[in-house]
């Protein structure tokens, strides 16, 4: 499977590709956390029939219909998310 952007544009010089593997699975584990908070709340909702239909219409659908990774990627390239070097200074 291939990731667009590429690793180039990811890391931007300013990090090399392991300081950016370790980033983007941090960033997919956070994804999956959403994941699974927003997948709790529509059960609890559906269960106290607050809401109805199938649990999956209630959860977002970036992180619903895509593999953690690639979301993770994408919101790298997107700057949402910080990432810092083992000094804690900011790379991206």
């Amino acid at each position: 499977m291939i990731i667009n952007p590429s690793i180039k544009t990811l890391t931007q010089g300013k990090m090399n590709r392991y300081m950016l593997a370790i980033a983007t699975a941090k960033c997919a584990h956070l994804v999956t956390e959403e994941f699974l908070e927003q997948k709790t709340d529509a059960e609890t909702r559906i269960s106290s029939k607050e809401i109805e239909g199938p649990v999956f219409n209630y959860i977002d659908s970036e992180i619903r219909d895509n593999n953690a990774v690639e979301v993770a990627v994408r919101r790298i390239a997107a700057d949402k998310y910080n990432i810092y070097d083992e000094n804690h200074k900011l790379i991206r």
